[in-house]
């Protein structure tokens, strides 16, 4: 046996080997029944093996689903959850989502999800560690699937902010996949996050604010390096405005508070006013949210005039 290239192939693989990586790697078949049982090595799976006999960390359960499938990669909450790292939050682990090509015909243990994709060796990352599909063919299917608009917004949102892709590249794997649900939806979300709304209470107030009663177009996402570099959520900048869409509810720190004040502080340095609109003003109040907006920007010197939505009572006044 190989000791080094053994001991390579394993730390490679968080150390997860297959049998056929093994042989690969000189390890014959006594050598497997030695470190079988001196449990150096722990069948996980038939013909999956693993360095340790304790729990398998969920990137050790990953590596055994691709290997277990190969050639197969990580999809959906599966790759974005390898993408995301150790330090990710609020995903379902339980499930391994692994995908193969479409012709392809085989079961997988409980615990795995299987999924036969069309084009197969062109979406995948065989670089990465665990092989996966691209982000953008991860995040296209996982936000066609959430149940409601809001969770379908915030899948893509959300990765868009963190800079890990952009509206174009998602744009082009949408267009690449004819068979998806709320494709028109998830186009016109796009659409919005390419015009800079970077998360989920941005968007709610572009198209429940702003847009539907006749607000003028803002600037998002406006780079600020009065005191470093900073982004302004959105901007009236002809009227001198600020809205900062603040999405925490009732978590805070004291950091994250200081920090908000000095933007507020920064801005006013600036000569620009600026207001703090959450959830109940987006998305609980949005009328009575776009009457008051434009009652400030016809303060600030804006000459429009607010239009009513199909949801908003005839007894909002509206300025202008």
């Amino acid at each position: 046996m190989d000791q080094r290239t053994y001991a390579a192939l394993l730390a490679s693989q968080s150390g997860v080997a297959s049998r056929r990586q093994l042989h690969d790697a000189s390890v014959a078949p006594h050598d497997l029944k030695r470190l079988l049982r001196r449990r150096e090595l722990v069948r996980l799976h038939d013909g999956i093996f693993i360095d340790h006999t304790g729990t398998p960390t969920w990137l050790q359960r990953a590596w055994a689903g691709v290997l277990l499938a190969w050639p197969a990669a990580l999809c959906d909450e599966s790759a974005l959850r390898a993408d995301e790292g150790p330090g990710r939050t609020g995903r379902d682990d339980r499930t391994i989502h692994v995908a193969v090509d479409r012709q392809r015909s085989l079961a997988v243990p409980a615990g795995y999800r299987l999924h036969r994709l069309a084009g197969f060796d062109d979406l995948v990352q065989w670089n990465r560690s665990p092989p996966r599909v691209r982000i953008e063919e991860a995040l296209i299917a996982v936000a066609a699937r959430r149940p409601g608009d809001l969770d379908a917004i915030a899948v893509l949102a959300d990765a868009i902010s963190a800079r890990r892709t952009t509206p174009e590249r998602l744009g082009t794997c949408l267009a690449e996949r004819r068979r998806i649900p709320r494709r028109a939806f998830l186009r016109d979300v796009l659409a919005d996050l390419d015009h800079g709304t970077c998360s989920v209470l941005e968007h709610g107030y572009l198209t429940r604010v702003e847009r539907p009663h006749g607000l003028p177009v803002a600037a998002r996402q406006v780079r600020d390096s009065l005191r470093g570099p900073l982004y302004r959520d959105v901007v009236y900048t002809d009227l001198g405005q600020v809205v900062e869409l603040d999405g925490r509810l009732w978590h805070d720190s004291v950091e994250a508070r200081d920090a908000d004040l000095d933007r507020d502080l920064d801005a006013a340095v600036s000569r620009l006013g600026t207001v703090r609109l959450g959830w109940g003003q987006v998305y609980a109040r949005p009328c009575r949210t776009a009457a008051r907006v434009g009652e400030l920007l016809t303060a600030r010197g804006w000459g429009g005039r607010i239009i009513r939505c199909a949801a908003c009572p005839e007894d909002l006044p509206m300025a202008g």
